[in-house]
C-alpha cells in the first residue's frame, strides 16, 4: 500500500486528526543514557546522537520557560532481580543498567538541574510502576512533550501510556531516535495517527517560547 492509500485508509477510520497542545506542558526525556551513545555498548547506534542533541536543546528551552522537566533512566538489580519478563527478553541490553555500570549514567551535556524530576524505571513505559503520572497530575500538567530513545520502544510505550493517563502526548520528531529509518518512520506515523501529535523541533521550541512569554 502506498502512502496516499495508507493516509486515506487511516482517515476513513478516523485516525490522523490533530490533537493540539494543552495549557500546561512538561518535558519528559526518556532514557537518554550512555548505553545508547557509547560505542561498544550493546544498545549503541550512531543514529541516536542527533536525538540527544535535540533533546538537550528542548531541555534548555523548557528551563527558560519554567516548564517542568522529567528525566528518566532504567535501573536494574544485579542479575535482573525484579526485572520480570522485560529483563528476560532484553537481558544483554538491560545489563547496561545494573548497579555500577557507567552505561546507565547520563551523558556529558545532559546536565541534571536541582528542579528536574529524575525517574527510575524497570519497564519500557516511563509511567509503568513509577510516580510520574501522579507527580505530573499534582502539578496540573495536561501536555507531555516526549523526547528520547528508542522511538519504537520506550518512547512509544510512554506515548501510549501518556494518552491513557489523560495527558496530551507531543512527540518531537528530531528528538527521538531509532536504529533504522523505516522503524523510526513507521512508529512516528502510527503514533501520530492514533495516540499523539508528532511535531517538529521548531514547533516545540516555538510553543515553549510562547509559554515563557504568555
Amino acid at each position: 500500500m502506498d502512502k496516499a492509500s495508507l493516509d486515506a485508509n487511516y482517515a476513513n477510520t478516523g485516525f490522523n486528526k490533530r490533537l493540539g497542545f494543552g495549557k500546561k506542558p512538561a518535558l519528559v526525556m526518556i532514557d537518554l543514557v550512555q548505553a545508547y551513545f557509547v560505542e561498544g555498548s550493546p544498545l549503541f547506534h550512531p543514529s541516536f546522537r542527533p536525538s540527544l542533541e535535540a533533546s538537550i536543546r528542548l531541555k534548555a528551552a523548557a528551563h527558560k520557560a519554567s516548564v517542568p522537566v522529567a528525566v528518566t533512566r532504567v535501573e536494574a538489580q544485579k542479575g535482573g532481580v525484579g526485572g520480570g519478563v522485560f529483563f528476560e527478553k532484553a537481558r544483554d541490553g538491560m545489563s547496561c543498567f545494573e548497579p555500577g555500570n557507567p552505561l546507565g549514567d547520563f551523558p556529558t551535556g545532559l546536565e541534571i538541574e536541582p528542579g528536574d524530576l529524575v525517574i527510575s524505571k524497570r519497564y519500557p513505559s516511563v509511567f509503568f510502576g513509577t510516580p510520574l503520572a501522579s507527580a505530573l497530575t499534582s502539578m496540573g500538567i495536561d501536555t507531555v512533550i516526549l523526547c528520547g530513545v528508542s522511538t519504537s520502544g520506550c518512547v512509544r510505550a510512554s506515548c501510549v501510556d501518556a494518552m491513557s493517563y489523560g495527558f496530551r502526548p507531543m512527540v518531537v520528531r528530531e528528538a527521538v531516535g531509532d536504529r533504522h529509518p523505516d522503524v523510526q518512520e513507521s512508529n512516528l506515523y502510527d503514533m501520530n495517527a492514533k495516540y499523539a501529535d508528532v511535531i517538529g523541533e521548531v514547533e516545540a521550541l516555538a510553543y515553549l517560547k510562547q509559554i515563557k512569554t504568555g
